[in-house]
């Protein structure tokens, strides 16, 4: 599909559809991004003990995902996006689950469960970014970006987990950067949204 063509979609009935699905995407990104920030920055503060607020904070970061995928899956029309928010929602749903239990044996454990969930939500994301650079919502390389970096992340704390001191002090990074990458891709959506408007209204 050309840019032009994907340009002529937007103006006509069909392309409402689409500027509603980006426009909640727009909101959905920059809430997910905030709320990541927020979460690195209450967990640096809280990792040093896995405590009651520590085991806390591990299980609300993949349920953060997994509702974010919900709102995902409930607004997107395109059937590959669907199945690929709604396994991206079990799967972190599972992985909060797993967080909680993991927490009570240790440090180890909990590395080993975040690096596999990083991983698999890392291999969603980029297959969803690739899957909607195709259906006009622009470009998606904030979120191709964050998927690899998931992904590839996810194995080093699986081995990190095997080391003899492991640590939990660079989950706050993860989630920093994937907030980043969120709200950078929130701001694209937003600016792609206006410009195609003025598009509209100079018709």
């Amino acid at each position: 599909m050309t840019r032009r063509t994907l340009h002529a979609n937007e103006l006509d009935a069909g392309g409402r559809a689409l500027r509603r699905e980006r426009s909640s995407l727009v909101r959905l990104h920059l809430t997910r991004g905030l709320l990541a920030v927020l979460w690195a920055v209450a967990f640096r503060k809280a990792h040093q003990q896995l405590d009651a607020t520590a085991i806390a904070l591990l299980v609300a970061y993949p349920l953060i995902d997994a509702v974010s995928s919900l709102i995902d899956y409930r607004t997107t029309a395109a059937p590959a996006d669907r199945r690929v928010t709604g396994f991206n929602g079990l799967l972190s749903t599972a992985a909060a689950i797993a967080l909680g239990l993991a927490a009570l044996s240790g440090v180890t454990l909990v590395l080993v469960v975040f690096g596999a969930w990083a991983a698999a939500s890392g291999a969603a994301q980029l297959l969803l970014g690739l899957e909607r650079r195709s259906t006009g919502l622009g470009s998606q390389w904030p979120m191709l970006i964050a998927g690899g970096l998931s992904f590839l992340v996810g194995f080093v704390y699986v081995v990190q987990a095997t080391g003899a001191r492991p640590t939990l002090d660079m989950l706050p990074v993860y989630a920093t950067g994937g907030g980043v990458f969120f709200i950078v891709q929130a701001f694209l959506l937003g600016w792609r949204a206006c410009r195609l408007q003025r598009a509209w209204l100079a018709r």
